[in-house]
């Protein structure tokens, strides 16, 4: 236990150390942790070098419509929506009120208000409803909600997505114990499903990147859609 406690200790250390040198102090990022904390939300927000990963894709996606799955307090929605040119959209989903009144706030003092958009209710509901309106396709799609959802987020994604589009899941790794096929915890089994859709979805080239550091340990998936 005193090793572990130990090596978490140096996770977050290292994680410190380069967000010190790379991800300076914010304050509109700051205040959305500050709020969200206050606020009494679960500290399921991305790490502050994850948020700036986030931000970095989507600037090397050139993208300038970016679907969000899972909103949580605004952290991540407000590093990907400063990735958007002026006239881009992002559009992010939550289903919890409260989660949505925080993020709202926090959007809003970003000065990103007029750029995001969030939609409140359970995410299968309103992405049928992006789809039925005819929205997308998005250049960009972020998942980071409730895990034993992820088969049907991930169905969905491909539905409001073109060629050339990326796919971002968070926490894809759960500690280690997605390699624990026995495991009786939806969220892993939801993840395990996701990842064997991955692999045989011909429409997308994916891989998974384990992570270390503040959040403990952990992974994402990516997935470019290569054909329509």
């Amino acid at each position: 236990m005193k090793q572990g406690f130990m090596i978490q200790e140096q996770w977050s250390a290292v994680d410190r150390y380069f967000t010190d040198l790379l991800v300076p102090s914010d304050t509109a990022l700051d205040a959305a942790l500050d709020t969200s904390a206050a606020a009494g939300l679960p500290p399921h927000n991305v790490s502050p070098n994850q948020g700036k990963l986030l931000l970095l894709l989507a600037q090397l996606q050139g993208a300038r419509t970016i679907l969000e799955i899972g909103t949580l307090g605004g952290y991540s929605t407000i590093w990907l929506a400063r990735a958007l040119p002026p006239d881009g959209r992002l559009i992010t989903l939550e289903a919890d009120p409260k989660h949505a009144q925080v993020a709202l706030a926090n959007i809003a003092r970003a000065g990103l208000a007029e750029i995001v958009e969030l939609r409140l209710g359970r995410a299968l509901s309103t992405l049928e409803q992006l789809a039925t309106e005819g929205s997308g396709p998005f250049d960009l799609i972020f998942i980071d909600a409730d895990k034993p959802s992820n088969p049907d987020y991930l169905a969905w994604a491909l539905k409001l997505c073109r060629r050339g589009s990326l796919i971002i899941a968070d926490n894809v790794v759960r500690d280690g114990e997605v390699v624990n096929a026995a495991s009786e915890d939806p969220s892993v089994q939801g993840v395990r499903r996701f990842n064997e859709l991955l692999a045989t979805e011909r429409r997308v080239s994916a891989t998974a990147i384990q992570t270390v550091g503040s959040k403990g340990y952990d992974g994402f998936a990516l997935a470019l859609v290569t054909t329509d």
